[in-house]
């Protein structure tokens, strides 16, 4: 099964959204068939076969996620960033201002769906493969 460390190289290689696809392919290959990131602190929960999970760690000092959803600046903020305009940090900073507490990619569906914090689906998005 995958580690923690395999998806964290893969990870190291995106430096903006536009990266993101080839990410997804890459870790898709090592066997991971779901993944949760909370925006809180950027902490994921990845799953596998045969009900494999595994976790990372924190990756920065909490973020606020405010308690109202503004879904037209996420989706004007996650156009910019999926185009390279920004980097990770700048688009969790953006999911937390706008809302957005995880989101959750399904490597078998290839979406990828930002939640807010009562838990409503606020955008769902195909992944491009």
């Amino acid at each position: 099964m995958f580690t923690v460390e395999q998806i964290e190289s893969a990870h190291g290689k995106v430096k903006t959204g536009a990266d993101f696809p080839n990410y997804i392919k890459e870790i898709k290959e090592l066997g991971v068939k779901s993944f949760e990131t909370w925006v809180k602190d950027s902490h994921t929960e990845y799953f596998g076969e045969n009900d494999y999970a595994t976790k990372s760690q924190p990756k920065y000092a909490d973020l606020t996620i405010e308690h109202t959803v503004d879904k037209e600046k996420f989706i004007q903020q996650l156009k910019s960033h999926q185009k390279g305009e920004t980097d990770y940090m700048k688009f969790c900073e953006d999911c937390a201002e706008t809302g957005i507490e995880k989101w959750i990619v399904d490597l078998d569906q290839f979406t990828c769906i930002y939640y807010d914090k009562a838990g409503n689906e606020i955008l769902k998005e195909e992944i491009p493969h």
